[in-house]
């Protein structure tokens, strides 16, 4: 009987034990399956926009810029030959008709990078993944452009120097609200002690436009990208993907929803 009991023992800790390596498995299977898909242009554009902001004299890094009055100096001028001077787009010389394009990959200050390239990762990897390598590549730079452009004829008098991608990636916000309405993202709310809140990108990303409407009108001080030109990227997105979306194949949102702070 000590030897039956020893191994039925034996036989019912093998049990759990092959009932815990299968729960592990299917852990890990489903893990491997919540990993964020690969998005080589997503992760392309942070990249440069990195890569151009840290050589650039936005920084304040490279001792080639020097420091005080002339680092502000290089620093005007770098806006001003890479970004979107309104007043001066359409009738400068052939290359400022490239600054829309430019543009998107300069940005400001390391809040202005960090801000974008937040919402870039956690949006645009799943859309980038919906829309596939090439559309999206096209979707981003389109997009993007004709959000500054949209811009410079609005304030064709201003002589500010407008930089950053902000109008691309608010393209990429109105896209996945359209592709994924029902994704949930963790928003931190100023008036509820920035608790983080999760709530569906329907009732986030609308909200986030509204704001965008209501500032529009403001005006900014310092190089960046305008609120108009959030609005109009935005509208871009969501009607790109409304017309090259067929009626019934919109998907849902398989993965956990992409987590991140409600946009500035």
């Amino acid at each position: 009987m000590r030897w039956g009991g020893e191994r039925r023992g034996g036989l019912c800790r093998w049990v759990r034990l092959r009932h815990a390596l299968s729960m592990i498995n299917t852990w890990m299977g489903r893990r491997a399956a919540l990993r964020p898909v690969r998005a080589p242009v997503t992760y392309g554009i942070i990249a440069l926009c990195c890569l151009f902001f840290v050589v650039g004299p936005a920084s304040g890094l490279s001792p080639a810029y020097g420091t005080g009055e002339r680092l502000l100096t290089a620093q005007g001028d770098y806006f001003r030959r890479w970004g979107v001077v309104p007043a001066e787009l359409f009738s400068g010389p052939p290359r400022d008709l490239f600054t829309p394009l430019t543009a998107l990959f300069v940005h400001g200050s390391w809040l202005h990078l960090l801000g974008n390239m937040l919402f870039l990762q956690v949006f645009g990897v799943m859309a980038e993944e919906r829309m596939g390598r090439l559309r999206f590549t096209l979707f981003y730079v389109g997009c993007g452009t004709l959000a500054l452009l949209g811009y410079a004829v609005a304030n064709a008098g201003s002589e500010r120097a407008l930089v950053g991608a902000s109008g691309a990636i608010s393209a990429v916000l109105g896209a996945f609200l359209y592709l994924f309405p029902s994704a949930r993202v963790t928003s931190l709310l100023p008036f509820l002690f920035f608790l983080p809140l999760r709530f569906p990108a329907w009732v986030v990303l609308p909200l986030w436009a509204a704001l965008q409407w209501l500032a529009a009108g403001r005006d900014t001080s310092g190089p960046g990208v305008a609120y108009l030109a959030h609005l109009v990227g935005f509208s871009l997105g969501f009607l790109h993907a409304w017309g090259w979306q067929r009626p019934g194949t919109r998907v849902r949102a398989t993965a956990p929803a992409p987590e991140g702070e409600e946009p500035q």
